[in-house]
């Protein structure tokens, strides 16, 4: 998978979102309860792991996803980029500043290892969060 090169670079912090409904409109904020934050190294982790999800094929699920991650520069006023991940239709909807128009829709193998160990890291931050 493909994200902005650019925001790649200067990402400083990561929010993991819990989505709990799609967002009111095109560009907003994928709504959602905050249950982790990535930094330092676990940044250049997930973000390995995003890049390294395989194409996948588009399936119909009315795109529900259940976490999306926003990447944000020094600054922390906004993001960069929020990354929603559907793991039902195998989709990951990408928007914010420095997403070019290619790059917004893109389609991943939700059993390959790197979705798997993706998956897993969401569901180990949500569940921690909910501790």
């Amino acid at each position: 998978m493909q994200l902005p090169a650019d925001a790649v670079a200067t990402t400083a912090l990561i929010e993991v979102v819990r989505i709990s409904a799609l967002p009111a409109k095109k560009d907003d904020p994928y709504p959602g309860r905050v249950v982790a934050h990535w930094a330092g190294g676990e940044i250049a982790d997930a973000l390995a792991l995003i890049e390294e999800l395989s194409g996948g094929e588009q399936h119909r699920c009315g795109f529900s996803p259940g976490w999306s991650v926003r990447a944000y520069g020094d600054a922390l006023d906004r993001a960069l980029f929020e990354a929603a991940f559907c793991f039902t239709c195998q989709e990951v909807r990408m928007h914010g500043p420095a997403v070019p128009p290619p790059l917004a829709r893109q389609f991943f193998d939700p059993a390959a290892p790197p979705a798997r160990a993706l998956l897993a890291r969401f569901r180990a931050v949500s569940a921690q969060a909910e501790s």
